[in-house]
């Protein structure tokens, strides 16, 4: 595989949620290899913008040259560019070195309201950038100042986007973040548009979104090396964006950065996982503890970090069953094995994403009372509460039992236990950070029960 080489033009942001750490980090995680031109040095942290000094301009270029003439480079993305000056030194450069794949990140104003360019950067940014753009990424703020409309729905975005489009960009991606509903983003290419849609996520924690977004479809096209390819790039980028939203970083006072590694973090350590839940199965193999398994058998579970669905927890094919005194498996751990446990482990991590392990054993009043003795920490659910709407979908009653009892809690219990319902055995689960742990909880009380 070759490494594609990627150039951030962008301003620097010394809380690193944005601007050139933004991009590089971005770069980086999507496998390819960033290098920077900085065009300013902001004094930033996820409260706001407390001062920015320009670099001059002469330095700018300097900076570019010393990239372009060794290196080389595959694609582009511009960030922050403070001032017409600089935008015209950009401009010369990417058309001294032919750079074909140019993503336009029009940066104007920072996430806590600061204005990011000087007002007569603007029109530079129209008139010299623009028609070298292969793909322009403004939110609808930076829309309505491009398109010169008003911009309240989907379908002000696509006017807007043709609007640009005229402007020079190839291709127009105009970001619907500031709308309400789902995340709505347009892409535009000239002869007919694209809607890319998903979830809005609820977080404040939003500083280089767009950032981190421009950057993505910048690297996905350096890979995919083709114009025919910016519907993939973009949609790549979009799913990225999401991803990272969602795992958000709680840091600072203010609007904290996205997790730009989180991705890579839950793919990297499906290995890790397996062998882990295979070493606490195993050890629950070894010992006489048939006596905690229940009717409908038992099942254990431990998710990726930042698991998000079903398939990133991992659990046993055909469950633990009891034989005689013996707890035994069919099969080794695999991802996807088990809706319910990995219901409760997702729900779990909504709540502290530490909590990735769980395991459910047989219900008596008698294990509840030797849980209390150990000192864990005990909750429970009534499926009598449970809504009828939650009865009537397959797989929901567990997602919302384990909410019930998280929602009131301040810290995950060890334990959560129900009495059952027709058709439905009681029964005990037991929440952990790690299989070991969770095996460990489990081996005791199937102890203190013989």
């Amino acid at each position: 595989m070759i490494l594609k080489r990627i150039l951030t033009i962008a301003g620097s942001d010394s809380g690193g949620g944005a601007g050139i750490q933004a991009d590089l980090k971005t770069i980086t995680v999507l496998g390819g290899f960033g290098m920077s031109v900085i065009t300013a040095l902001t004094a930033q942290n996820t409260l706001g913008v407390q001062g920015i000094y320009g670099v001059p301009e002469s330095f700018v270029e300097k900076q570019f040259d010393s990239v372009a003439t060794d290196i080389g480079i595959d694609a582009a993305k511009t960030g922050m560019l403070a001032n017409s000056r600089i935008i015209k030194v950009i401009a010369e450069k990417i058309k001294e070195y032919k750079i074909g794949i140019l993503v336009v990140d029009p940066v104007m104003v920072a996430k806590g309201g600061a204005p990011l360019i000087e007002n007569e950067a603007e029109q530079s940014l129209i008139e010299e950038l623009l028609p070298l753009a292969f793909v322009i990424t403004p939110n609808i703020p930076e829309a309505e100042v491009l398109s010169k409309i008003k911009i309240s729905s989907v379908d002000d975005m696509k006017k807007s986007a043709k609007i640009i489009h005229t402007l020079g960009a190839k291709n127009v991606v105009v970001k619907g973040g500031h709308l309400r509903g789902d995340a709505v983003d347009i892409l535009y290419d000239g002869k007919k548009f694209h809607e890319f849609i998903s979830e809005r996520i609820d977080t404040k924690n939003t500083h280089g979104t767009g950032c981190t977004y421009s950057a993505a479809i910048a690297t996905f096209l350096a890979k995919e090396e083709k114009e025919k390819s910016v519907f993939e790039a973009v949609k790549a980028a979009k799913k990225y964006i999401t991803e990272v939203l969602r795992f958000s970083l709680c840091l600072g006072m203010g609007h904290g950065p996205t997790n730009h590694f989180a991705p890579v973090l839950r793919d990297s350590q499906r290995y890790a996982c397996i062998l882990d839940l295979k070493k606490a199965v195993e050890k629950i193999k070894a010992e006489k503890c048939g006596n905690i398994i229940p009717e409908v058998q038992s099942n254990f579970g431990y998710a990726l970090p930042y698991a998000w669905t079903a398939d990133d927890v991992a659990a046993i094919p055909g469950r633990i069953i009891r034989v005689g005194e013996d707890a035994r498996t069919l099969c080794d751990p695999a991802f996807g094995a088990s809706q319910h446990i990995a219901n409760m482990i997702l729900t779990a991590m909504k709540y502290d994403n530490d909590f990735r392990c769980a395991m459910n054993i047989r219900f008596s009043e008698h294990i509840i009372d030797i849980c209390r003795d150990l000192g864990y920490v005990i909750d429970h659910f009534d499926r009598a509460d449970e809504p009828e709407d939650i009865k009537a979908t397959e797989g929901s009653s567990l997602k919302w039992g384990t909410d019930s009892v998280f929602s009131r809690q301040d810290t995950i219990p060890d334990i959560i236990f129900d009495l059952g319902d027709v058709g439905k055995e009681p029964m005990i689960r037991i929440f952990g950070k790690h299989p070991d742990e969770v095996a460990e909880k489990a081996l005791t009380i199937s102890k203190n029960l013989k």
